[in-house]
């Protein structure tokens, strides 16, 4: 039976923490027991951990063994900021996907509203991103950003750095990642509802990124992420 895996708010040694609300859920809702076996995430590697204390808002392990866990390619989006139910859908569905950062990003056809709004939305995703990692058994949960500029975007280092853009005819995402097959930091720009604008698409191609499709169906932002993220994986991994 697969064991339940955690992401450990400390970890001292062969010593680990749940801490707060994380460990209520374990504690109160899971009804942990002192003795209990769970896959701990501390920092880049995975070891089991027992439950050797449980307090009220803190649960404590004692690791133990490392538990082989393969390391995805590192995939990072920069998600142009669109509708707050939508877009949280679009992070936690590539948190269970894999990727290794969020960047959301302030575009020309974001609305005012969220525009403004983002900055307080940051501490919500990471919660969320830290559920969503752990139950589909993430090392770790992908960095959220707080969200960035346009022109900050385009400047995003990485081995392969690929816009999305439905203006592109010639080159589908899936030979933009063959192109560099060495590629080990990808990162993809996701435009939001009403797309990029042709100003921010020369902005990006300036800095070096490539245009790539997604073919002739016009997605939703959300859709588009999902896709992408998931077309990327599966050429890195071959």
């Amino acid at each position: 039976m697969t064991r339940r895996r955690w992401i450990a708010d400390q970890v001292s040694g062969t010593r680990a923490l749940l801490t707060g609300a994380h460990a209520v859920h374990l504690a109160r809702v899971l009804r942990a027991r002192i003795g209990q076996e769970f896959d701990i995430s501390a920092g880049n590697r995975v070891r089991r951990g027992r439950i050797t204390r449980i307090d009220p808002e803190r649960v404590e392990f004692e690791l133990g063994e490392d538990v082989p866990s393969p390391s995805p390619p590192r995939i990072r989006l920069a998600l142009a900021i669109f509708k707050f139910d939508r877009m949280e859908w679009a992070i936690e569905k590539s948190t269970e996907l894999g990727v290794a950062g969020i960047i959301p990003v302030i575009a020309q056809h974001t609305n005012a509203h969220l525009r403004s709004a983002a900055s307080k939305r940051v501490e919500r995703w990471r919660r969320m991103v830290q559920q969503a990692a752990e139950q589909s058994r993430q090392i770790q949960p992908p960095e959220i950003r707080a969200p960035i500029e346009l022109e900050d975007a385009t400047a995003l280092p990485g081995d392969r750095r690929i816009l999305l853009s439905e203006g592109e005819k010639e080159i589908p995402l899936i030979e933009a990642v063959e192109a560099d097959s060495i590629a080990s930091d990808v990162v993809l720009a996701i435009g939001p509802e009403g797309g990029w604008t042709d100003r921010e698409v020369e902005l990006f191609r300036a800095a070096g990124w490539l245009t790539a499709s997604l073919g002739n169906a016009v997605l939703r932002a959300e859709t588009a992420a999902i896709v992408a993220t998931a077309i990327v994986l599966s050429q890195l991994a071959l």
